[in-house]
């Protein structure tokens, strides 16, 4: 069994955003003439970012490769209305120099995976950090979107601004999508400003304890921004004013650490992950209520987003590799408790990471895919191999 940390770099933070960030290359024009070609063809795309997400999904058997990375740079950047509008093939770590340059960040903190991933793929993928319970997933952030529709033409759905709108918010629905609905070529999101404090602090304290703990808290207008519990150690992260950071750390006492756990957690580097690689212990995911009793599951638990998001490794999660059965054991035990589960270790076989769909979703999915794309020209199998 192939574990994803085989298939994806170090990711180490950049200093300097790339000499093109700004500048960039329209490359929308060549995109969809390949899109067209294709169409005409019959034949199927597997449309490549940085590449750094390969591990998320199932494997992608297609005639060609769509890569966007030669479509890059940021289109339209405002600071003061809090919008930046980039190309797809943009290196996330060059948008986040930028912003950070401004004193403006991402606030969904996206995983990255790889020096080389793109901000199509993070949209694509739909991966949020820690933060996310406290400020929103990336989609909650994305305001409007260009694609290229099966046909290869070139789509503007939404726009700069947060508006309600009717019908189907296809800007939306292109987050964690996996690029089987179009091909993503630009994106415009609301961004935010990095927080004036930060204080990061640990407790020594069974899982149990600090479930109870961040129950109580979350009653009360703290400025937490990250609870992590590693088996033996609550992690926290108060991110806000001065004063009100520092009021709360003195108020919930624990020790001062450094804010590295944080990135390591989010790039899946903590020890935890890195066990699973050397004992090639199958990785998953379990997205469940918060307050969600923890499933009845061998093996060992990590968990962040203050208990709705828990990571299982272990025996009872590797199974018998190709075997449906061990696979719909776990999904069955999340959906049990109100939850869902996915796979983050591929599998050799091809079955399906994700939960499968309750019939009625299912039907809607369909429906969209195929109005969308009929003939499964854009990631065929990705998400479902009937898709």
């Amino acid at each position: 069994m192939t574990h994803l940390q085989d298939q994806r770099p170090e990711y180490t933070p950049a200093d300097e955003p790339g000499p093109d960030a700004l500048a960039g290359n329209d490359d929308s024009e060549a995109l969809c003439e390949q899109v067209a070609r294709a169409q005409a063809e019959r034949a199927t795309l597997r449309i490549v970012g940085g590449d750094t997400k390969a591990f998320y999904g199932r494997q992608v058997d297609a005639a060609q490769s769509l890569s966007t990375t030669g479509h890059h740079g940021i289109v339209h950047y405002d600071p003061v209305e809090l919008v930046a509008t980039v190309r797809a093939g943009t290196r996330l770590r060059d948008l986040e120099r930028v912003l950070a340059d401004n004193g403006q960040r991402l606030a969904f903190e996206p995983p990255h995976f790889g020096d080389n991933a793109t901000v199509g793929g993070m949209v694509a993928a739909g991966l949020s950090g820690p933060r996310r319970p406290w400020v929103g997933a990336v989609r909650d952030f994305v305001l409007g979107v260009r694609v290229i529709t099966a046909e290869g033409k070139l789509l503007r759905f939404g726009g700069e601004v947060m508006k309600n709108v009717a019908g189907y918010d296809l800007s939306r629905l292109m987050v964690g999508a996996q690029g089987t609905l179009g091909v993503l070529t630009e994106i415009s999101f609301k961004v935010l400003p990095l927080p004036q404090a930060r204080a990061c602090l640990r407790f020594e304290l069974p899982l149990a304890e600090a479930l109870d703990r961040l129950t109580a808290w979350g009653r009360e207008p703290l400025p937490i921004t990250g609870a992590a519990h590693d088996g033996q150690t609550l992690h926290l992260r108060l991110e806000g004013g001065e004063g009100s950071v520092t009021a709360t750390r003195q108020r919930l006492g624990g020790e001062a650490e450094e804010p590295l756990f944080w990135e390591q957690l989010r790039e899946q580097r903590l020890p935890f992950f890195a066990d699973a690689l050397e004992t090639s212990a199958t990785l998953w995911r379990l997205s469940l209520p918060a307050l969600a009793r923890t499933p009845a599951l061998e093996g060992d638990w990590l968990v962040d987003w203050a208990g709705a998001q828990r990571w299982l490794k272990g025996s009872e999660g590797r199974g018998v590799e190709g075997d449906p059965q061990a696979d719909a054991h776990i999904h069955e035990a999340a959906i049990a408790v109100g939850g869902h589960a996915t796979r983050f270790t591929p599998d050799a076989s091809g079955a399906s990471p994700f939960t499968p769909l309750a019939p009625v979703l299912a039907k809607y999915h369909r429906q969209l895919k195929n109005r969308l794309d009929p003939q499964s020209i854009f990631n065929p199998g990705r998400l479902y191999a009937e898709w």
